[in-house]
């Protein structure tokens, strides 16, 4: 989790909201990645898709059996689709996002009788830190939003 708070660090510097993601097998990285959605103009660029394409890329294949995802914060049903495709073996992520996120807040994929694929799920690691970074972008993010009313 602490490779994925660096992604996320990283993303921030960027202008990205700040998460970042990690794909991990038997120890050892294979994708790293924070958002990108803004920098890249690419509304599929989060944090998980890519360091996803990053580690099926790296293992010439694109099922990650095996494979945990490890994400600051909890996947919206874009990634979980992802991450189902990917079959990977677990998805850990650190805070909850009670508006979009798709594991544990919104739904339970896992639930979806259609899905081919099963994977657990672990949360709350670091979470502190992580809905600590998070938070503290979005209220930067709305002071400076209010300056720039101001001035108008």
């Amino acid at each position: 989790m602490e490779a994925a708070l660096a992604e996320a660090h990283k993303a921030m510097g960027l202008g990205e909201v700040p998460v970042g993601a990690v794909v991990v097998r038997e120890g050892s990285i294979l994708g790293t990645a924070g958002n990108a959605v803004l920098t890249s103009q690419d509304p599929t660029a989060h944090a998980e898709i890519l360091a996803l394409r990053m580690a099926a890329q790296r293992l010439g294949n694109y099922r990650l059996t095996g494979c945990v995802l490890v994400v600051t914060l909890e996947p919206c049903l874009m990634c979980v689709g992802a991450a189902l495709h990917a079959r990977v073996e677990g998805i850990v992520f650190a805070a909850r996002d009670p508006k979009a996120g798709c594991l544990v807040s919104q739904m339970h994929p896992m639930d979806l009788p259609w899905a081919n694929h099963r994977f657990w799920v672990r949360h709350g690691i670091l979470a502190d830190p992580c809905s600590a970074l998070l938070s503290s972008f979005f209220h930067q993010r709305r002071l400076q939003r209010r300056g720039s009313e101001a001035r108008s």
